[in-house]
């Protein structure tokens, strides 16, 4: 494919002036880590940079959770363009973090699947969070309270009664990963949130979601219904 450099592109064309115009939409993956990746090192096209990125980790996603010593591998790849490229989650999660925070508080699944992805990023390890809110259904506090092996992870209930009476907390938002499989709650997921939602409810903190996270997203039980065990 003829790709033209950025050096070759006008000067509206190129990356930076677009985003800047708030055209980001219409930016290739690779234009945006274009921009991200820019420095005032010479002799490297940061254009064809993204593009070569993007072949070798094969998206976005894998090249965001790819290790810190296969990025410095690739040529052209220093500690400050690295440095650039592992900034960009922990600013997503900060970001959808304070949203969450807002007096308006928790409204949908959109800020909280932003802020549970990027929490999740390149865990390899099967992770049970809890997102605390208060009665406004802003953040409290968020805890990753569980910890287990590649597939599974040993949830205790009571430890999550312990750590929502703790905060005050008068709902809770369940999060969990799936990291070698597919964003797909499985009837073990169905059953612990259904016995979750009862005990809890007993303590009077509400079940607002679970989000289980996988390599190809992320799923919201509420939306599907299964908060009860049951779908609709």
């Amino acid at each position: 494919m003829n790709r033209l450099k950025i050096a070759e592109r006008r000067a509206a064309d190129r990356p930076r002036e677009r985003l800047l115009a708030a055209d980001h939409a219409m930016l290739t993956d690779a234009e945006l880590l274009a921009v991200l990746l820019h420095t005032d090192r010479a002799g490297c096209d940061v254009l064809e940079l993204g593009h070569r990125l993007l072949a070798a980790f094969g998206c976005v996603r894998g090249l965001l959770d790819a290790p810190v010593p296969a990025l410095l591998r690739q040529p052209g790849m220093g500690p400050t363009r690295v440095a650039s490229l592992k900034a960009v989650l922990p600013i997503t999660a900060r970001y959808a973090a304070s949203r969450l925070r807002e007096p308006r508080g928790f409204a949908g699944t959109e800020d909280t699947t932003l802020f549970m992805v990027a929490e999740y990023a390149g865990v390899q390890r099967e992770v049970f969070s809890c997102l605390f809110l208060d009665a406004k259904n802003r953040m409290l506090r968020f805890d990753r309270l569980f910890f287990g092996s590649i597939d599974r992870a040993n949830v205790f209930p009571r430890e999550i009664a312990k750590a929502a009476l703790g905060c005050n907390a008068a709902g809770v938002i369940f999060a969990h990963n799936h990291p070698s499989g597919m964003a797909e709650p499985s009837v073990k997921d169905v059953e612990l949130t259904a016995r979750l939602v009862s005990i809890l409810d007993e303590l009077d903190v509400r079940v607002l979601d679970h989000l289980v996270i996988g390599a190809d997203g992320a799923v919201s039980m509420a939306e599907r219904g299964l908060l009860l065990g049951q779908p609709r």
